[in-house]
C-alpha cells in the first residue's frame, strides 16, 4: 500500500461505440481489492462516513478553484443528497461538488490508493493562501471509497467535472473490473454514487438507519447533508456546524451546557469547559468539560474517558485512550485535528509524537484550570474533589512527568481542621522551626484523627496531614518530597520534633527511674510479637503505639498488600512505650502471670488503634478477663 498498486490492465478493449469502454482488474490486484474490501475495515457503517467525506471534500475543491476560475462557482446552495430507495433497493449520494472527467474517473476509481485529495493537497500545500482548504479536506488515502462494496453488490458513480459539459458513469462489481461510459446527468456538475445494497445489508436502506450515521460520524460537516426517502421530501438530518470552530467569545454558558449534555448524554453542568485552538506544528481544537458529578463506574478498571476524535468535522473514534491519562477517565469532550496520523482505514489513530503532543498539552492544560478553579473557588473545588479526588491522586502514583502538578492540586485533611486544604497550605502554615510535612495514613478520617501517633505532634501544634484514601499508601510512598520539602510518615519515618512546635497543655513527664526494668519485662514477653521495644519520645496519654521497624512499610500500604494476596507477610514492628504512664509503671509489681496477660493486651490495643484486630482474639479476651479479675 505504500505505493500506486494500478488496477489497469495495459490491453484495453473498446466495445461498440467509442462512447464506452470496459478495463479489467488484474490477477493480482484483483485479490488485493479484495482484502481492502472486506478486510480493511472492521465496521461496515464506515462506508457512508468516507462517502460522505469525499463529497464534501469535492464540494470544498470546487470553492477553492472557484476562488480563481469563477465558472467552476456554483449558483446553486452547496449540499450532499442521500437518496434512499427501498423498492429498488439502492442507496444514492449526491453532491454538487468538483466531479471528475473520464481521465480522472479510470486514475481515481480504477486505482488503489490513488487519492484526488492526496494529489490535491500536494498541488496547493505551498500555497499559503490555501492552508485552510487543504486542511478542510478529509480524504488522504484514495480507499474510503472501496468501503461501499461492504455492503452494495453494485455501485455505480455517475460524475460531470465542473467547466465541461460530457458525464461520464463508471460501474464495478468490485470484483472483475469496471466500464466508464457517457451519461446524462440530472444536475449540473457534481457526482452521484449509487450503491444496490447487498441482500445482508438491507438495513442500510432505511432511513432511521442513514440517519444516526449521519448524525454520529457527519453531523458536523459544514456542507449540509439532506435524506430524501419519499419523492419531494427532503430532510436535513446533521447540523452542518461544529460549536467547537467558533470563537469561545461566541459562545453562551447555554451553549456550551447544552452542547455537553446532547453530546454525552449528561444531566449536570460541567464543572470547567475547556475550549482552545492550538497552532503550530502541531494544530487542532480541543472543547473539553470536566463534570461536576461522576459517573456510577468511574472506578471501574475498564473506565474509558469520553473524547470524541474528529479530523475535520468527520468522526473518527471515541476509543481514543492515548490521548488522556487514565487518571483523568472523568474528562469528556472534542478533539479535532489533522494533525494526526490515521491507519490506512481511518479507523485507528497511529502511535506517534504527534499524538504525544497533544496529550501533553491537553493534560497540561487541565491541571491549568484545575488550579486556576481550586484558587479562585475552593468551595466549588471541595465538592469537585469529593467526586474525583481518589482518581485524580492516580496520577500521583503513576504520572511522573506531571506528577509536581498534579500535587499542586490534590486536597488532604489535616488533623487541626477538619477542612481540605492543600500542600501549599500545610507549608504557608508550618509550626515554628518545622522543615517537613508530616503525615500519617489511615482507613478512616475519624480513625485518623484518635490515633496515638498524632499525640506528640498536638501536644506542640505541630499540624499532621491525614492520608485516609487507598490510594494514598501507595502514591506518597513513591513521592519522595513537594515544594523541595520532604515527606515524613509518623508512624514509619525516624524523625525529631524537639526542636518543632511550641509546647501546649499537657507535656510529657520525666522519665522514671525503672523505665529500663518496664521494657525489659515487655519486650522479654513480646519477643515473638515485635521487632524491639523502646521508650516514646512522643505519646502523651497512650501508654504504647506500634511503629514500623526498621525497612518496614507503611501500615495502611501493609495492609491493602495484605488484603490483594493473602500470602503476604506484614513485618514486625518496634512498640514504642510511654514509659511514665500509670499503667506501664504498674508492670514490675504485678505476678507474672498477669504481667505477661498486661504486655499482651497492650500490645494487641496498639494494634487496634491502628486499625488491625487483635493477632489472637481469643487469648486477648482471656487477657482482659484475668486482668479485670485481678486488679
Amino acid at each position: 500500500m505504500n505505493c500506486l498498486i494500478s488496477l489497469i490492465n495495459d490491453e484495453e478493449r473498446m466495445e461498440d461505440t467509442m462512447d464506452k469502454f470496459t478495463k479489467s482488474f488484474e490477477a493480482d490486484t484483483s485479490k488485493i481489492l479484495n482484502i481492502v474490501i472486506n478486510s480493511l475495515y472492521s465496521d461496515r457503517d464506515i462506508f457512508l462516513r468516507e462517502l460522505l467525506s469525499n463529497a464534501s471534500d469535492a464540494i470544498q475543491k470546487r470553492r477553492f478553484q472557484g476562488q480563481t476560475t469563477p465558472i467552476l462557482l456554483n449558483s446553486e446552495d452547496d449540499q450532499i443528497e442521500i437518496i434512499i430507495n427501498k423498492k429498488k433497493k439502492y442507496i444514492e449520494i449526491k453532491d454538487n461538488g468538483i466531479g471528475l472527467n473520464d481521465e480522472e474517473l479510470s486514475e481515481t476509481l480504477g486505482t488503489i490508493a490513488k487519492s484526488g485529495t492526496a494529489g490535491f493537497l500536494k498541488e496547493i500545500e505551498d500555497n499559503k493562501d490555501s492552508k485552510s482548504a487543504a486542511q478542510s479536506l478529509i480524504g488522504k488515502f484514495g480507499v474510503g471509497f472501496y468501503s461501499a462494496f461492504m455492503v452494495a453488490d453494485t455501485v455505480e458513480v455517475t460524475t460531470q467535472k465542473a467547466g465541461t459539459e460530457v458525464a461520464y458513469t463508471w460501474v464495478s462489481d468490485g470484483q472483475t473490473g469496471y466500464d466508464i461510459s457517457k451519461a446524462e446527468m440530472d444536475h449540473p456538475i457534481g457526482t452521484s454514487v449509487r450503491l444496490f445494497i447487498k441482500k445482508d445489508a438491507k438495513e442500510y436502506c432505511e432511513g432511521s438507519r442513514i440517519r444516526s450515521l449521519v448524525k454520529k460520524y457527519s453531523d458536523h460537516i459544514q456542507i449540509p447533508i439532506k435524506i430524501s426517502e419519499k419523492e419531494g421530501e427532503v430532510e436535513q438530518v446533521n447540523s452542518a456546524q461544529a460549536l467547537w470552530t467558533k470563537s469561545p467569545s461566541k459562545i453562551s454558558t447555554k451553549e456550551y451546557k447544552e452542547f455537553y449534555n446532547s453530546s454525552f448524554g449528561t444531566f449536570d453542568e460541567p464543572f470547567i469547559t475547556i475550549h482552545n485552538k492550538s497552532e503550530g506544528t502541531v494544530e487542532f481544537t480541543n472543547l473539553l468539560f470536566i463534570p461536576t458529578n461522576a459517573p456510577f463506574d468511574l472506578h471501574e478498571p475498564e473506565r474509558k474517558s469520553k473524547i470524541n476524535l474528529y479530523i475535520n468535522r468527520v468522526f473518527i473514534t471515541n476509543d481514543l485512550q492515548e490521548i488522556i491519562p487514565t487518571w483523568l477517565r472523568f474528562l469528556k469532550g472534542i478533539l479535532d485535528t489533522s494533525s494526526l496520523d490515521l491507519n490506512v482505514s481511518r479507523e485507528m489513530v497511529q502511535s506517534s509524537p504527534v499524538l504525544k503532543k497533544i496529550s501533553k498539552s491537553l493534560t497540561k492544560r487541565v491541571l491549568s484550570e484545575l488550579k486556576k478553579k481550586q484558587k479562585k473557588d475552593p468551595e466549588a473545588y471541595d465538592k469537585f474533589w469529593s467526586q474525583f479526588g481518589k482518581v485524580i491522586k492516580e496520577g500521583l502514583y503513576e504520572d511522573f512527568e506531571n506528577r509536581d502538578k498534579i500535587a499542586e492540586i490534590i486536597r488532604v485533611y489535616s488533623n487541626k481542621d477538619d477542612k481540605l486544604i492543600n500542600l501549599q497550605d500545610y507549608i504557608d502554615n508550618f509550626a515554628e522551626g518545622q522543615d517537613q510535612i508530616f503525615y500519617f495514613t489511615g482507613d478512616t478520617l475519624a480513625q485518623a484523627k484518635s490515633s496515638p501517633h498524632l499525640e506528640g505532634f498536638q501536644s506542640k501544634d505541630i499540624d499532621v496531614l491525614l492520608m485516609v484514601d487507598p490510594i494514598d499508601a501507595f502514591w506518597i510512598s513513591q513521592m519522595n518530597n513537594f515544594q523541595e520539602k520532604s515527606f515524613v510518615s509518623i508512624s514509619r519515618d525516624k524523625y525529631d520534633i524537639e526542636k518543632v512546635g511550641k509546647k501546649k497543655g499537657k507535656s510529657k513527664k520525666n522519665e522514671p527511674k525503672n523505665s529500663d526494668v518496664c521494657i525489659a519485662l515487655i519486650k522479654e514477653c513480646l519477643e515473638d510479637k515485635i521487632e524491639n521495644a523502646i521508650a516514646s519520645t512522643t505519646l502523651i496519654d497512650s501508654p504504647v503505639r506500634l511503629v514500623a521497624g526498621e525497612g518496614g512499610l507503611d501500615f495502611n500500604l501493609e495492609r491493602i498488600l495484605k488484603a490483594q494476596n493473602p500470602d503476604f507477610e506484614s513485618s514486625k514492628k518496634v512498640l514504642e512505650i510511654n514509659v511514665g504512664h500509670d499503667l506501664i509503671q504498674k508492670l514490675p509489681k504485678l505476678s507474672l502471670d498477669l504481667q505477661k496477660s498486661m504486655c499482651r493486651v497492650l500490645f494487641e490495643q496498639a494494634r487496634v488503634q491502628d486499625g488491625e484486630m487483635p493477632s489472637n482474639t481469643q487469648q486477648f479476651s482471656q487477657d482482659i478477663i484475668q486482668l479485670g479479675l485481678k486488679l
